[in-house]
């Protein structure tokens, strides 16, 4: 059984919370009734979690003595003792068939284009990139862009823009909050990545400051574009941007009050009141999408 538990915190299911903007296109794009666009999104979803796990695994195996000295990661499967080396290698090639298989076998081929690109970025930021300070943010958001494009592709609907420059900003956003946790750790003398030697609280804390200041602006220009408004059918989707400022708020509260940002997805998972401000988020734009303002 410890065995078991030590390959499923090896895949880091937490983590697949972030896999989650994979739903995106198929929510804005009017889509989430159609259960073929359900099915295709799913699929996309499951061989992300695939080989995200398979990445993880990869970058633990590259950081597994780096990792024992570290207050928290030092508690993974690697660094702790509790998988060898080759289970974990064996564990992760596994996972990496499994997900590149299911996306060949059922989904369109530029899905299969996406995921290896993200397997290479990821192999590329183990090794080398996120010793660089801002590229190994900057690598870290185009992550996510990845997992909004696997969505889009996966059923075949439109990815607007917008959405893609938002999900890399607010990507560039959480990276940046991660960042300054490694710097708390790194103020109480922990060890920590060598990128955080790029960065200080000074400029981390102006340059989240910025980005949720950008985010907040795209999203209510996207709200009432033209374009936007045309295909939804209502100008009324700028009322959902009261959440979206809430939850950036409540962000940076827990990042500069709580100094707990270290995990985006450990934070979201704790975090009652931000689960609330993304639920009535999702509520909002709910109705506002599928019945077109009609409410009110």
């Amino acid at each position: 059984m410890s065995k078991l538990n030590a390959y499923f915190r090896l895949c880091r299911p937490h983590q697949y919370l972030k896999n989650g903007f994979i739903w995106l296109p198929i929510f804005f794009g009017n889509e989430l009734t159609s259960s073929h666009a359900l099915f295709l999104t799913s699929i996309s979803f499951a061989a992300f979690c695939l080989i995200a796990s398979a990445s993880y695994a990869i970058n633990d195996l590259k950081d597994m003595d780096d990792d024992r000295s570290h207050p928290v990661k030092k508690k993974r499967p690697l660094a702790s003792g509790d998988l060898k080396k080759n289970e974990a290698a064996l564990a992760a090639l596994v996972l990496f068939a499994g997900g590149m298989v299911l996306a060949m076998l059922l989904l369109p081929v530029a899905c299969v284009y996406i995921l290896i690109a993200y397997v290479l970025l990821n192999i590329a930021y183990s090794q080398r990139l996120k010793h660089l300070p801002i590229v190994d943010i900057f690598c870290i958001a185009i992550g996510f862009v990845l997992r909004i494009l696997a969505g889009g592709m996966a059923a075949r609907i439109y990815i607007s823009p917008w959405i893609v420059t938002m999900t890399f900003l607010l990507a560039l956003f959480l990276a940046l909050a991660k960042r300054r946790d490694d710097l708390l750790l790194a103020s109480q003398g922990n060890p920590v990545r060598r990128a955080i030697d790029g960065y200080n609280l000074e400029f981390i804390s102006l340059a989240m400051g910025i980005m949720a200041s950008v985010v907040i602006v795209a999203y209510l220009l996207y709200t009432i574009s033209p374009e936007v408004v045309a295909r939804h059918g209502t100008g009324k989707l700028y009322i959902s941007g009261i959440w979206v400022l809430l939850g950036l708020l409540r962000y940076l509260q827990i990042s500069f009050v709580g100094g707990k940002s270290g995990s985006p997805t450990r934070v979201l998972i704790k975090d009652r009141s931000l689960q609330a401000v993304i639920g009535l988020w999702l509520a909002n734009l709910f109705f506002l999408l599928y019945w077109k303002g009609e409410w009110f």
